[in-house]
């Protein structure tokens, strides 16, 4: 998957994963020694004077970009933990950064969570030592990407929707369905844009779910062989009328402001953006719902410092932390505590479950079926990144 990590900086990610048969994790033990066993710290030490996180750019900012944007010298002040940071820009240099294990502490998205706890690259983490977990949204807690068999294996971070977005003098009435850039997208011939990324299958899973309920499926991130095909020939359908696949906003921003783009994926902060330049555009969340992301906090299953590394997870999540940080990135905080420290929190429909619900987070697929069925296998990343080739040619 490629994805914009800083809305202010337009850096791209993007991953390739091989399928994850069997979830195993090795984690820390009681006072926070790090790596060994499965079982997470019952008890914290004192703080050992320094941490080394591992995040995507603009989640762990000290000044140094922009004097105005500094969220990690509180932390130290407050910990005694000085930080040393390492961005990355796709989910697979964060997987070989983590197994090094010179890093205590990742951001990792959905896509790539459950390969950092198959790997054993992650550890467990006991959310009663967390002052603040308490008070994040539960629906971002005990999901699939940060959760597994009942273990939590993180801290919830942001999230954020994957709308529609559409040039509204083109299309002047809003559209209700992604019907847009699928079945009607030769309307805007060679003017529909899609993300470039593998994880857009789930896109157009997720709208044959609604359309085509014959095939079964039941989540858009568990694709037996026959449902895989019938998305990729959804989007192979899609693609003679796409003219750009994107993955950096910036150039998203500048498609539909040229008008090269009049309809397509995007996110909230990129209409946040368009809007305040007067472009005419508007997004929305169709009927069919939409795919989209939250981040998780994990620690490593070697961290050298894992008290410091349970701080940091505790105050990413403290409310004025977590305003800073996605305030910053352009994305929902996990809590409604973090929306006194915000003035756009209904922009991101923030603490709106019934708005949450309606979206489908990233969520690695695998051969062992994320919708609970057991007697198919469903296809794993390793066969999506086939797919996205073949479909793009």
């Amino acid at each position: 998957m490629m994805r914009m990590r800083n809305a202010r900086r337009g850096a791209t990610v993007g991953l390739a994963l091989a399928s994850v048969a069997l979830l195993t994790a090795c984690g820390t033990s009681g006072g926070g020694g790090g790596g060994g066993d499965n079982e997470a710290a019952t008890e914290l030490g004192e703080t050992e004077g320094q941490i080394s996180i591992l995040a995507w750019p603009g989640y762990v900012e000290d000044g140094s970009n922009d004097p105005a944007v500094d969220w990690v010298t509180p932390f130290e002040e407050e910990t005694g933990c000085m930080v040393t940071t390492k961005t990355f820009g796709t989910s697979d240099e964060a997987l070989n950064l983590m197994k090094t294990g010179d890093y205590d502490v990742v951001s990792a998205s959905g896509d790539a969570s459950l390969r950092l706890v198959a790997g054993g690259d992650v550890a467990p983490v006991n959310t009663d030592l967390l002052e603040n977990y308490d008070g994040i949204y539960d629906f971002l807690k005990d999901q699939a990407w940060n959760t597994v068999d009942g273990v939590n294996y993180g801290v919830p971070h942001g999230y954020g929707a994957n709308l529609l977005m559409y040039n509204t003098d083109v299309i002047t009435e809003e559209p209700t369905s992604w019907d847009v850039v699928f079945d009607k997208s030769g309307d805007y011939a060679g003017k529909v844009t899609a993300y470039d990324s593998p994880i857009y299958i789930a896109d157009a899973a997720l709208y044959l779910m609604a359309h085509q309920p014959d095939l079964g499926i039941e989540n858009p991130y568990a694709l037996d062989e026959e449902q895989l095909a019938a998305a990729v020939d959804l989007l192979k359908q899609q693609r003679e009328n796409v003219g750009e696949y994107w993955s950096d906003y910036l150039k998203e921003i500048q498609a539909f402001q040229t008008g090269d783009s009049v309809v397509g994926t995007s996110w909230q902060v990129i209409q946040n953006v368009l809007e305040s330049e007067g472009a005419t555009t508007a997004v929305t969340l169709p009927e069919e719902g939409a795919t989209g992301w939250s981040d998780t906090w994990m620690i490593s299953s070697e961290a050298k410092n894992p008290n410091c590394a349970y701080a940091w997870l505790d105050y990413i999540s403290s409310p004025e932390a977590n305003a800073a940080a996605t305030s910053y990135f352009g994305e929902a905080p996990s809590s409604d505590a973090a929306c006194e420290f915000r003035e756009d929190c209904e922009a991101y429909h923030a603490g709106d479950a019934d708005y949450a619900s309606q979206i489908w987070y990233w969520t690695t697929p695998i051969e062992d079926c994320v919708d609970g069925r057991t007697d198919v296998t469903c296809t794993d990343y390793a066969a999506w990144t086939s797919a996205w080739q073949e479909i793009k040619g």
